[in-house]
């Protein structure tokens, strides 16, 4: 960068350029070649807390550059703006503080270029402004971001209890179909078993013959109960509508259940539209939108107690087709600030469900006004 050349002007010119300099926002202040203060303007003065005839002849570095922010020692050989004069090297500094008269250091953006006259250096000119709101800002950007940093590791955090929490309900899950299997299963078969043990002891007796018949009837309707049984835990694993029919009709069948399921004080309107030639996706994402919609209709039919469920489900056109979920009820709803709870593992469970295929899922809820879920899922790409 060449020399800055301030050229000696005539007196009217010196006295509008005093002017200028005693107007100006910025501390601007003029140095010798031995570093000593040749003039400084009412800016620099009111900002540093002296007076103009106390910092005249001083020198600049010693009165208000002498240490660095923590209070080390500044050595004069290493101030740009004495390198300004003493190597012809202009600088622009914006990490540094300068010192008031008080002894208290404040941050600032300063300048400094040599001043030449007839092709010899004659000393420096300096300028500088008070850069403390500045810096303010830029600690409280760099707070926040440390505090985005710290929610995303909540946040992450958060998700891996998630994760343990589903691992729980797993093993939960496989506890409960244990159990029903063993009581409900293994109570009929033991009863069976007795039965059978009562049939054989009374073959071949003619009078007993009619209450042989009676049993018989029983074992069949225990025996008709057993297999309606497992086929109601398997349902509960994983519908076999899913696997041999697709999403679309496991959607209506799920939809169907809920309101057989539903006691006749509540109404259930469900409406169901596929485009044509819109087949259904499957693997993974199919049982995320099952899932989804299974967990809804599971939380109104326990918590809701509503009168009405409207269900919509829409499927728009190829070539890339959206499905778009809606149920409302007219329920006891929620406050927000129980959905937005990291604990609320239901809710964050589907809304990790629907992220994870690209979907957006929304959810509208306020005390006594009930919910309305909205699901909208991209299946283009899906297989």
């Amino acid at each position: 960068m060449p020399a800055a050349v301030i050229d000696l002007p005539p007196h009217d010119a010196a006295r509008r350029l005093a002017l200028l300099l005693e107007s100006t926002g910025e501390g601007i202040f003029g140095v010798d070649m031995s570093g000593a203060c040749t003039f400084v303007n009412r800016a620099a003065c009111e900002m540093l807390g002296w007076r103009t005839e106390e910092v005249l002849g001083r020198n600049m570095h010693e009165l208000i550059h002498h240490s660095y922010a923590d209070g080390r020692h500044y050595p004069e050989c290493d101030c740009p703006i004495f390198n300004a004069f003493r190597r012809g090297m202009p600088c622009r500094i914006d990490d540094e503080v300068i010192w008031r008269a008080d002894g208290t250091p404040f941050a600032v953006e300063y300048a400094s270029h040599p001043i030449v006259e007839n092709g010899v250096v004659q000393g420096a000119v300096a300028s500088f402004v008070d850069i403390t709101a500045r810096k303010q800002a830029e600690a409280l950007l760099r707070a926040s971001h440390d505090e985005l940093e710290r929610r995303v590791a909540e946040r992450t955090a958060e998700i891996r209890e998630l994760a343990h929490h589903l691992e729980a309900m797993r093993e939960t899950e496989r506890k409960r179909i244990a159990r029903e299997i063993h009581d409900e299963l293994g109570s009929i078969l033991v009863a069976l078993k007795m039965d059978v043990n009562w049939l054989e002891r009374r073959v071949g007796d003619a009078a007993q013959r009619e209450a042989m018949q009676a049993k018989c009837h029983r074992m069949g309707g225990l025996v008709d109960t057993a297999v309606d049984a497992v086929g109601r835990i398997i349902t509960d694993l994983r519908p076999s509508i899913l696997d041999h029919q697709g999403l679309w009709a496991a959607l209506e069948w799920q939809a169907q259940e809920f309101e057989s399921a539903c006691s006749d004080d509540t109404a259930v309107d469900f409406k169901m539209h596929v485009a044509a030639d819109v087949a259904p996706p499957g693997g993974g994402l199919a049982i995320a939108v099952f899932r989804i919609f299974q967990e809804v209709l599971s939380n109104i039919a326990r918590h809701a107690q509503a009168r009405q469920v409207a269900i919509r489900i829409d499927v728009d056109a190829p070539p890339a087709p959206v499905l778009y979920l809606q149920v409302r009820d007219d329920g006891r709803g929620a406050p927000p600030e129980a959905l937005a709870d990291p604990r609320s593992y239901g809710v964050m469970g589907i809304r990790e469900r629907a992220a994870q295929f690209g979907g957006r899922l929304g959810i509208d809820s306020a005390p006594g006004r009930g919910t309305t879920v909205r699901l909208v899922m991209p299946i283009g790409d899906a297989p």
